[in-house]
């Protein structure tokens, strides 16, 4: 990572990247295709697939942020983490952690029943699990942290320390946090990889992933699968998505207040279990949060008290959060991740990670706290969970029933 503060690299790259006509925003390039400068002389772009000046510029960008060598952008989130997965032979093995994102889990398993990979799931959190990974001698391994939507810390460092052990790769989610509040390549890790819909685009208007690697030669490597596979990242997403990028910091110090005071309010609340959130000094990782991110993040999670009736109530009785999938933008929005999130995930293995009926997941937005508080103040006293009530009552109003509360499998889970 160059010298300059993340704040600085976030709004002044590629400024004044036009030498034509002098413009300060580098303008939208979306020609599919871009004439030789002779026969058999290509000039720098010569198919939009393989290359675009604007999707060129968010993932040096990018890379930059993170402190590594080359960024690969890609339509998707998932198509990020799939070209991780084209390093992978079918006899090589893939450890991941049994907390992950539903839609990760879902495509590695996947992959594992269709002979392309061998795939072990492990608590990456203890230190047994790390210790396993010696014996395993996988080829990748693949960690979330924080994890969605429990928000547990796996420890970098320990499991960069494991993998040079036994020869294997890491490949880091970083989303949640983004690369203003985390560096995992800081701590070891080979490969980077970001929902961009999330915090780095910041307005719920773009789709897209990132790759970044920490060497040049894995970048180069990864690049060719992205082009070979035809997930590369559209010009004008690239465009929108380096535009919310230049906010990334101001936004986040918005995201990380509100989220503090509602996870603190929620820590109080009598309708409430358990808060997850390393921010606060009560949650059991806090010291390893401090030790290797740079802020606690705008994601909060919670266990509702009652069951699935009140959680359902709760969360479609609210007016300033939007009921809805995917986090980090502006907005303030809320799920259930048994329901929606995770939904893809087998009963057994999404309840040992923790996604139970009662978890609910916030994406605390950038809105005026005030407001926030006194709309969960409302819907909790309204509701109010866990006390005994009818239950017949409780379903109507929450516009559910016994016989409609189900957590399908067959759900698309999305990011």
């Amino acid at each position: 990572m160059s010298g300059k503060n993340k704040a600085t690299i976030a709004v002044r790259s590629g400024i004044e990247a036009d030498k034509q006509h002098g413009a300060v925003v580098a303008p939208l390039y979306l020609s599919t295709t871009y004439s030789f400068a002779d026969f058999d002389t290509k000039r720098q772009y010569d198919y939009g697939r393989s290359g675009n000046p604007n999707r060129d510029i968010l993932a040096e960008t990018l890379a930059e942020l993170e402190g590594g060598a080359r960024g690969i952008i890609t339509a998707t989130g998932m198509a990020a983490v799939h070209l991780a997965t084209q390093l992978l032979n079918h006899d090589d093995t893939l450890v991941i952690p049994h907390d992950c994102y539903g839609g990760s889990y879902r495509l590695f398993t996947s992959l594992q029943k269709r002979g392309l990979l061998k795939l072990k799931v492990l608590d990456l959190t203890k230190q047994q699990s790390l210790d396993q990974i010696l014996e395993i001698k996988p080829k990748l391994i693949w960690i979330e942290t924080p994890s969605n939507p429990v928000l547990r810390l796996t420890d970098i460092k320990a499991v960069t320390e494991i993998a040079k052990q036994c020869g294997a790769l890491v490949a880091a989610d970083n989303t949640f946090l983004s690369p203003a509040l985390q560096n995992p390549i800081k701590f070891g890790v080979d490969i980077v990889v970001h929902s961009t819909t999330k915090y780095i685009n910041g307005h719920s208007d773009v789709v897209g992933g990132a790759v970044i690697t920490a060497t040049q030669a894995l970048g180069d490597e990864l690049a060719w699968w992205a082009n070979n596979i035809g997930i590369t990242g559209a010009p004008f997403d690239s465009y929108l998505t380096l535009r919310g990028l230049r906010t990334l910091n101001i936004r986040l110090k918005q995201h990380q207040e509100n989220a503090l005071a509602i996870a603190k309010y929620l820590e109080e609340s009598e309708f409430v279990s358990q808060v997850y959130y390393p921010g606060l000094e009560s949650h059991p990782q806090h010291e390893l949060a401090k030790a290797q991110q740079l802020g606690f993040g705008g994601m909060v999670s919670f266990d509702i008290k009652g069951d699935i009736h009140d959680a359902a109530a709760f969360l479609t009785s609210l007016k300033e959060f939007s009921l809805a999938e995917s986090l980090g933008g502006v907005e303030s929005l809320i799920c259930h991740p048994a329901t929606m999130t995770h939904a893809g995930m087998e009963e057994e293995a999404r309840l040992e990670a923790g996604v139970g009926d009662t978890l609910i997941r916030i994406s605390v937005g950038i809105e005026d706290i005030h407001d926030l508080l006194a709309d969960f103040d409302r819907v909790f006293n309204l509701v109010k969970p866990g006390y005994k009530k009818n239950e017949s009552h409780a379903g109507k109003r929450a516009g559910v029933s016994n016989n409609n509360v189900k957590l399908s499998a067959a759900h698309p889970a999305l990011w």
